[in-house]
Order: C-alpha cells, then structure tokens, then sequence
C-alpha cells in the first residue's frame, strides 16, 4: 500500500496547469500552452454547459492534443483547458462483484456507488518474467468441446476467433456461469448498446453476474473510452489476482480495442501501417496481454475474443494476438449454420498447454478422435455421394461409425454444465469404443506452435 501511494504521489504534478483551445481537427483538439504529459485527464471550460472531459493523446508542434470523453460540441478557440489528474486511476474492491461499471470504474446499473479499498493506475506494468510460475493446474470452463479436447490451465491466455453471429456471447456466458474460477472479469468492449443486456440477462444469469464484475464501453462511445475499459477491466483483473483469486477474464472483443487505438493513434497523428492500423496498436496489445496470467499470488486466465473480417483469422489484429497467446479456439460458421453449438471447429484450434496438463491417456484419447475427425472430414465428400464401399477402410469405417456420437460429445446444451473431469471421462468412453486398431501416432503430441 505505501510503494502504491509512493509511486502515484511521483506522478502528481503539483501546480495548477491549464492551456486554451487554438484548433479542433475531426475529434481531436489542439491546446496552446499546455505542457501536460500523455495520458493526462483534463477538462475542457465550455461557456454554455459542463466542462467536456478529455485525454491528452500526444503533441504536434508547440500543441498538446487532447481527445475528448463526450463530443466536441460547444467547443470553440480560447476556451481553457484544465489539468484534473496526471494520470488515470480505477477504484477496486470486493464491492465491485455483481455490479456493472463504465470505462472510468463508475458503477453504471442505478445501484449505490461501492466503496472502493484502494485506487490503482490503469497504465501498469506486466509481471516480470522471470517471476511467473510455470502454468501446472487446470481450470474448468465448463465447455465441454473446451476442458476435453483443448484443456487450458490457470493463468493461460486464450484467442476465440469468430465472425459475427456464431455464437461468441453465448460461449462467454456458458464459461462465465460454469468455471471453476473464483472471479469473473467480463470487458464488453463496442459492443451494441442493445446487447449489453441480453449478455447479463440471458447469456450471464444471476448465479455468473453474482461473482463477476462487468465493464462495458458501447460502441457508440469515443474511441478513448473503449481503449480505456479494456485498461479498467484488466486492472480490476489484477487487483483481484493479487487478493490471490483464480480469475476468468473475458473480453469481447480485442479487435475492437485495437480499433479505438487506430481510431487514437490516426487522432495523434501517427502513420497508418497495415490496413490503416498505427503501430502503437501493435505496441500495445502484447502490453495489454501480458498483464494477465498467473503470478505467485494468483492468477488470470484470460479469454480474448477477435472478431475476423469475412471469417478471415489472418488479418492483421487476429494474426498478431495469435502470435502473444497460448492457443486459439475458432469458431465455424459451417458448424453453427448446422445447428453444432458451440460452434467450435476443433481441427482449426489448438491449446498450447494441454500436453502439460492431462495423463497421457487423456492426451492420446485426443489425438485419436482428432483423428477420427481428421479422417472423416477428409472422405466427406465420398461418403455423401455414396461412393465409398464399407470395409475398404477400417479407420473411415470407425470415423463414420462414431460420426454421431464425436459430434454429440462435442456438442452442449446452454443450461448443460461440464467439467474438466466430466470431460475427460466422457471423451476416454468415447475412446474405449473404438474397436478398430488406433492409428499409428509415434508417440507425438499435438503440436503445440
């Protein structure tokens, strides 16, 4: 508590600063006089209304910009522009579970404010390396599809990628309702105002809202407040990690943060680089990653969803989280038009810790009804037309032959819950019904790269 108090009294500039407006550019304003550092809260004096809340995004010339919070509305040269607060804090606590706060950490849902413990910088650190245990104990999602076929561990970090309307929500709120974690850290980041609701409602329920604590930013605010809760709800996150909690992060999504920086970074005049992204977007996101995960206090298991343009999981945001986590789960939209939910494609996703963390039985059951699966899909087209003659192969035989049941395993009703144990019990019975001789793996694990 005191280093804390320490480190932010460093950071507290201790005069008054103010600066007046000289241009407005698109969302962006131009201060004159103002020699603030980046990432400063300040206000900007209207003569009709409030003062407009804004941020400090970068300098051009002898002028500081400044983004504001709201809207431009009202603005006009020579109004003053007020430091408030060298840097942003968030309020945290125990207080905070069960309730639903904006991007500032404010309590949105018409309930009394929480009384918050302690005030933490959103701009923090990631946990050091070397410091970091290894990752050796499973967590539950209750996915079945997940916890028995692509396992995770405690403090891994996790990419869903899908295009729209495949299912992402309701695979959320099944993990948010059925993990075994202690807490839920939930971040709706852009998400369209009508679906906030329908996320805590249907998807979440009172027994996952209970233990969770909700950050929303619409996608109707500006593109700094959108940026921002994703910042709020990690530290809210790591606030809990160090109270030595097991927590479940979910954030949908990550590619719509990286465009609120683009949105940023184009504001403050950076260069757009591929598909107009700015390269502090591809500074920040292994930044705003590494923050979770598991330290010697608790840890982070974190679930970053990535939407891709025309189901496209190489565009450039989806290619460059793949590359900063521990695995990726894609979402098919061929499985979800078929009525398969969760429409999880498992040839296409990979946990890049399961090996470290099932027997080796339940490993090799994977691999063989990946193989199973692999097999199947591959003759699918002969299969269908009627073309392949029974007996010709016995590994297509056996593909066919547990066709129905591979797909019932994997398939999970929203009010159904699963375990890690449950899983694997589930998926060795599946296994055990393969009569055929299994096919010839080397003793290889799943790549795991």
């Amino acid at each position: 508590m005191i280093a804390s108090l320490k480190n932010r009294l460093a950071q507290v500039m201790p005069t008054s600063v103010t600066g007046s407006v000289v241009e407005t550019f698109g969302t962006t304003t131009a201060v004159a006089g103002f020699p603030v550092p980046i990432g400063a809260v300040v206000e900007i004096e209207r003569q009709v209304g409030p003062a407009i809340p804004a941020e400090v995004i970068g300098f051009k010339g002898e002028h500081t910009l400044v983004y504001p919070l709201t809207g431009v509305q009202g603005i006009r040269r020579g109004n003053i522009v007020r430091l408030r607060k060298s840097f942003r804090t968030v309020g945290v606590g125990d207080q905070l579970l069960g309730r639903i706060v904006d991007a500032h950490g404010k309590c949105v849902d018409h309930l009394p404010p929480p009384i918050a413990v302690d005030r933490l910088g959103l701009d923090r650190d990631p946990p050091n390396a070397v410091n970091r245990p290894r990752i050796d104990q499973t967590i539950s999602t209750g996915v079945r599809a997940i916890d028995g076929m692509l396992t995770c561990g405690l403090g891994q970090r996790v990419g869903i990628f899908a295009g729209s309307g495949v299912g992402k929500s309701v695979t959320l709120g099944m993990m948010a309702r059925y993990t075994s974690a202690d807490v839920n850290v939930i971040a709706l980041i852009g998400e369209r105002g009508r679906e906030v609701n329908d996320f805590i409602e249907r998807d979440l329920g009172p027994e996952g809202m209970a233990r969770s604590v909700v950050v929303v930013a619409t996608s109707d605010q500006p593109a700094i407040q959108r940026m921002q809760a994703a910042l709020t709800a990690t530290t809210i996150a790591e606030y809990f990690r160090s109270c030595g909690k097991n927590v479940l992060f979910l954030m949908d999504s990550v590619t719509r943060f990286a465009m609120a920086q683009r949105e940023i970074g184009l504001a403050a005049g950076e260069p757009p680089t591929t598909k107009g992204y700015p390269p502090s977007m591809f500074a920040l996101l292994p930044r705003l990653v590494e923050r979770t995960g598991r330290t010697a206090q608790g840890s982070i298991t974190a679930f970053y969803t990535v939407l891709v343009e025309g189901d496209d999981t190489n565009e450039p945001v989806a290619d460059t989280v793949r590359g900063l986590l521990d695995g990726h789960i894609v979402l098919s939209r061929k499985l979800a038009g078929k009525g398969h939910y969760p429409a999880i494609d498992i040839m296409q996703s990979i946990s890049r810790l399961m090996n470290d963390l099932v027997s080796d039985e339940v490993r090799t059951g994977a691999l063989v009804i990946r193989d199973l699966m692999a097999t199947y899909a591959e003759n699918e087209d002969l299969i269908n037309i009627g073309a392949y003659r029974q007996g010709a192969n016995p590994r297509i035989d056996m593909a066919i032959r547990l066709k129905d049941e591979i797909d019932r395993f994997l398939r999970q009703r929203v009010d159904e819950q699963a375990s890690v144990e449950s899983a694997q019990q589930q998926l060795l019975a599946l296994v055990r019904k393969c009569s055929a001789p299994q096919p010839n793996l080397g003793g290889a694990r799943v790549n795991s790269k």
